[in-house]
């Protein structure tokens, strides 16, 4: 993966491929399962369109999420990704209870499958080729941290599961004659493409819902602006994550006698500390002088945080 390429255009390429990969995996599955009849294969092929309707989605909400912050969204656009994150779970969600259903009447009605050798070779190969791009996705996430990509590679993981459950449905097919594991094998698949647009929805609705980075991370927060000269206390810490970035609001408590500018420079400092913690940081510092009673956001969410027992 090319250490020149920004991390925008490694989004763009990943999505780009993902999309290309899934579009011929779809034409070539629906072919196999037209061919043999196999209802795993047709859940291995619907699970391929999902994938091209996802990763479209994800081609989309990249490009969007890309956007520079304008009039209308002065946090920006990355909450983009989330959404498209959270669409493909859904349609993963869908695609997996139709299929469910359909597995369980062929379950109860088991039929001969045709030409299984076909199918055999058509399921190997696409687990070669979802297991290369998850590989390259893997790498994308990695650099870029991108919630749609991330979600994207979650759809091909399922793939790759996906196809080696066909494979071992075929298999017993072939050569034991066992005319339900076709059946059984698309029923187990049904169980675990739900079970993944579960995660997929929960990870994206931290996005959506503007949850709170981890007690590490407000840790590491607190301690960095501490850590600044001039600093005195810090409170009302505030954070969220953007999806292309993390935004962190905080109140910086310093010697009232100061002057604004110096005040200014010293919040400033404390900004600057805190950006250097995270790979894509929006800080802002709200400046106070030390020992001020005011009404405080700490005092309200201790309020509202039901007590241990």
């Amino acid at each position: 993966m090319s250490e020149h390429m920004s991390d925008g255009a490694l989004r763009r390429m990943a999505s780009m491929v993902a999309l290309v990969v899934a579009l011929g995996l779809v034409v070539i599955k629906v072919w196999a399962w037209l061919t043999t009849g196999s209802i795993s294969l047709l859940t291995s092929a619907a699970d391929g369109l999902v994938d091209v309707l996802a990763s479209t989605v994800t081609f989309a909400g990249v490009r969007y999420a890309a956007r520079p912050a304008d009039r209308g969204h002065r946090y920006g656009h990355g909450k983009a990704e989330a959404v498209a994150a959270f669409v493909q779970a859904l349609l993963l969600a869908a695609a997996a209870v139709g299929l469910g259903v359909e597995s369980v009447q062929r379950l109860l009605v088991p039929q001969s499958l045709n030409q299984t050798g076909f199918g055999i070779w058509v399921i190997v190969a696409s687990t070669l080729a979802a297991a290369g791009l998850v590989a390259m996705q893997t790498l994308v996430v990695r650099r870029t941290g991108s919630t749609a990509i991330a979600a994207d590679r979650a759809h091909y993981v399922t793939d790759v599961a996906v196809n080696l459950a066909v494979l071992v449905a075929l298999l017993l097919e072939r050569f034991l004659d066992w005319t339900r594991a076709d059946a059984l094998g698309a029923l187990a698949i049904s169980a675990y493409m739900l079970w993944n647009a579960r995660g997929m929805a929960a990870e994206a609705l931290l996005q959506l819902l503007d949850r709170e980075l981890d007690l590490a991370e407000r840790a590491r927060v607190e301690a960095a602006v501490l850590a600044c000269d001039g600093v005195q206390a810090v409170h009302d810490i505030r954070t969220r994550n953007g999806g292309d970035r993390v935004f962190i609001e905080f109140h910086v408590e310093v010697d009232g006698a100061l002057t604004v500018a110096t005040g200014h420079t010293i919040a400033d400092r404390a900004e600057k500390t805190v950006q250097r913690l995270f790979e894509a940081a929006d800080v802002t510092a709200h400046l106070e002088p030390a020992g001020i009673d005011d009404e405080r956001l700490d005092d309200l969410v201790r309020s509202n945080t039901p007590k241990a027992h």
